[in-house]
């Protein structure tokens, strides 16, 4: 674990808890000069000083890992590079300190740019009647997500009490108990039939569920378990939007429809059954999607949510895009440091996978400042509609920090040190020279631009000057 990170997270976490260093200090059993020392990463931690630290904040250990601040310094590093603001570079350790000792201003930064961005592309977005920030309601649903970690406790609850009363034998018999609730509870008749432009359709004047010919037996389950959450778990729903306080009722119902298949995914795959089942199958997502009657999809999604206190999976950042690199679908319990507004690298096997469709492709992702990641990917694609209709298809790629891939399968066989694939957060904010996949110079340097001498990558560059 990197000292670097400790004292910029122990910082942050006692600030937001309005602790004084003294009083930290005190509770930890040690001096408050000890403590700066640490919090400005002029001293090591211990471990038995790491269990107090996280017994005291009430945190988990990874918590402490530095993740928060890292993707803030992404944002930032993005947000002050944008030729288009034209002001001088940021430096890197002013970018490190305002993340680091003022999060809450840096997120405000970020908020600035965002509507910043959506002003500039688009007029219309800064018409908000409330006048509160302007912020797409698929940006402000994500956030939400982003900040809850992709978990959420009290529907976690809601979930389990709903799956010990359906009490199915095992969990390829979910569907059939969902459906059953559905039809003795609620007297909800739910029929498959076709569906022109809808996968699902609910009529409550009839009572009746119908789901599309076109969907496959677990999207079908899905379905029903969204349904049976619709009903059953409206208040926990609710008192998660109300928490998130949306500024437009678009971004609202977004976050509710999130959270309402978040519920639908822990009834089919619950807690601690699907932790195990992950943990004994070694993250196999193909046997483990099989064991639950889900999609590759579902079952990786539902692993990205598996951040109980005390009971935490492996940490795995969970990734959804199309062929054109739009990111649907963001979590990041792995730290991995997602460039929020622009594209990713086109070396990362997020991108690779599409060329090998429905086979599973593995990578050692190493990014500039030498954080590694056991990454895999595959392409998911719904079924066809109609002929001549092209299908909409992505990859689902997920990773986890190469400290955890002893667990999981996709790392057998490799030489996780010679496998290494050097990747970069996006072309605008990656250092590498001589990159072959270069699409974009970098903002943070200089280009060096020779008609003398032609160079593997189109825009070479001068090295930052620190």
């Amino acid at each position: 674990m990197s000292r670097t990170l400790i004292g910029r997270t122990v910082r942050r976490l006692r600030s937001e808890r309005n602790l004084s260093q003294q009083a930290l200090a005190a509770s930890l059993g040690i001096s408050a000069s000890y403590l700066n020392l640490i919090e400005h990463d002029q001293r090591a931690v211990t471990a038995s000083l790491l269990i107090k630290l996280a017994e005291t904040l009430r945190v988990d250990l990874r918590e402490l890992s530095g993740s928060q601040e890292r993707q803030l310094e992404v944002g930032l590093r993005e947000a002050f590079g944008d030729p288009l603001l034209g002001v001088e570079a940021v430096p890197h350790p002013e970018v490190e300190a305002i993340a680091a000792g003022s999060p809450h201003a840096a997120r405000a930064i970020l908020a600035l740019y965002r509507a910043w961005r959506v002003a500039r592309e688009d007029a219309s977005g800064m018409a908000l009647p409330s006048g509160r920030r302007i912020i797409l309601p698929n940006e402000e649903a994500r956030d939400f997500f982003d900040e809850h970690s992709n978990h959420f406790p009290a529907l976690e609850t809601a979930a389990e009490a709903l799956a010990a009363e359906l009490a199915p034998g095992t969990p390829s018999e979910m569907n059939h108990a969902i459906a059953e609730r559905l039809r003795r509870v609620h007297a909800v008749t739910v029929s498959v039939q076709p569906l022109e432009g809808a996968l699902r359709r609910y009529d409550p004047a009839t009572r009746s569920l119908a789901l599309s010919e076109n969907l496959p037996r677990q999207s079908r389950g899905f379905q029903m378990a969204f349904q049976l959450a619709l009903l059953e778990a409206r208040d926990a729903v609710e008192a998660a939007v109300q928490e998130a306080s949306p500024s437009t009722t678009e971004a609202g119902m977004l976050i509710r429809i999130g959270l309402l298949n978040y519920v639908a995914g822990a009834l089919l795959m619950p807690y601690a059954v699907f932790r195990g089942a992950a943990a004994s199958l070694r993250h196999d997502m193909e046997l483990v999607a099989a064991r639950f009657g889900v999609s590759f999809e579902q079952a990786c999604h539902r692993l990205s949510t598996l951040q109980r206190i005390g009971q935490r999976g492996v940490p795995f950042f969970f990734l959804r895009v199309d062929p054109a690199g739009n990111v649907s679908k963001r979590f990041s319990a792995a730290g991995f440091p997602f460039a929020r507004f622009g594209g990713s690298c086109p070396r990362w096997v997020v991108h690779t996978a599409f060329a090998q469709p429905a086979t599973v492709q593995v990578q050692v992702a190493e990014l500039p400042d030498g954080t590694a990641f056991l990454c895999f990917a595959r392409t998911v694609a719904p079924p066809a509609v109609r002929y001549g209709e092209p299908r909409p298809m992505h990859v689902v790629a997920m990773g986890c920090a190469l400290a955890n891939a002893g667990e999981v399968a996709y790392a057998d066989g490799l030489d996780l040190e010679r496998s290494k694939i050097g990747i970069g957060l996006s072309c605008r904010l990656c250092d590498r020279q001589d990159c072959y996949s270069r699409a974009f110079p970098p903002l943070e340097h200089r280009l060096a631009l020779d008609p003398l001498t032609a160079g593997s990558s189109p825009y070479r560059f001068e090295a930052r000057r620190r």
